[in-house]
């Protein structure tokens, strides 16, 4: 009852690097979980401030039940202008508590947890808008840190990628992405520079970038049938959104915090472009239009955190590779 471990980003990331394919399952349970009620996901709260305006530091508290029985929370910051210095733009750390007891049981460095719940979230979105794990060209734009793991999850997930472009505003960080891409994970890949041009040659679109304002703002930018991985969230202008089928992760947690669907709904005052939740078209309820293009716009909910997190401390007490922290509650007993 009184055990806590830690679990550090390098060990967490040598679990997740052998259970990517896990993990999307992983996930796919959980959204399913999440769908039946079996879960508290309440909002986010962002923590801003006034002289770094770009910048957040933002708690995702979260009850996971189904299998998992764990409440937790994720506390993450994202600083934009790392990357202007070549340090990551997000670093995260995430608790997880005993659901019996409420007692905190494990911390795990989570920009790791984050960016392999994303990931395996856009997969899976992938697989199931996609409809099978073959893509002529899969466009990233976006080069960073979550681009590259997206690209690992969909490697190790098998799909066949005849060929993978990379468009970044920094030419640097493309060609370093487009590099990995076909020096390790095997892909033929290429730097795009014209990124219009290359939008129109792809059959999936992942963006991911840190962008705060929408920037793809031409009507018709995107094809009918064409699968676009809104993972930044906002980078699409609202009257693309209005005009696409539009799947989320969860409803209510994207329109907010002025997501490009928020920003359609505060435009048009509706929220009849959204077609329905990843769960929705997994379960069969709603059906992918082929007429538009399809959007998948995931907030990041923090009961996949919890999964991820749950399954990645499990991994690590079996390997051995978890850090027990010996008298971390200072008393035990009431007297």
């Amino acid at each position: 009852m009184f055990d806590f471990h830690v679990v550090s980003g390098k060990t967490a990331r040598r679990v997740i690097g052998r259970s990517r394919s896990r993990i999307v399952d992983q996930v796919r349970d959980t959204y399913l979980t999440h769908d039946l009620g079996d879960s508290v996901n309440p909002n986010s709260y962002f923590l801003r401030f006034p002289d770094k305006p770009d910048s957040r530091i933002i708690a995702l508290p979260a009850y996971l039940g189904g299998e998992h029985s764990v409440a937790g929370i994720k506390w993450i910051a994202s600083f934009p202008a790392n990357i202007e210095r070549s340090v990551p733009r997000a670093s995260a750390v995430l608790l997880l508590n005993d659901y019996e007891t409420g007692y905190p049981f494990a911390c795990l460095e989570a920009a790791q947890i984050s960016a392999a719940r994303t990931a395996a979230s856009a997969v899976l979105a992938a697989e199931t808008l996609h409809g099978s794990r073959t893509a002529r060209r899969l466009l990233v734009i976006g080069a960073g840190i979550i681009a590259r793991n997206i690209l690992e999850f969909f490697t190790d997930r098998d799909w066949q990628l005849d060929e993978v472009l990379v468009h970044d505003r920094d030419p640097r960080y493309a060609e370093s992405l487009a590099e990995h891409v076909s020096g390790v994970l095997g892909h033929r890949a290429s730097v795009a520079t014209d990124r219009d041009k290359a939008i129109a040659q792809a059959d999936l679109v992942v963006l991911a970038t840190t962008a705060g304002d929408p920037y793809i703002t031409r009507p018709g930018t995107f094809a009918p049938g064409q699968v676009v991985l809104n993972i930044s969230l906002r980078d699409i202008d609202p009257e693309i959104i209005v005009g696409a089928c539009n799947i989320l992760d969860d409803i209510d947690h994207c329109l907010t915090a002025n997501t490009s669907p928020h920003l359609a709904e505060q435009k048009f005052g509706h929220r009849e472009f959204i077609n329905g939740t990843l769960a929705d078209v997994i379960r069969g309820r709603r059906k992918v239009a082929t007429d538009r293009p399809v959007i998948f716009s995931p907030f990041g909910l923090g009961v996949l955190d919890l999964a991820v997190g749950a399954f990645v401390h499990r991994a690590a007490l079996e390997a051995n590779e978890a850090t027990a922290i010996e008298g971390f509650f200072g008393e035990t007993t009431r007297w």
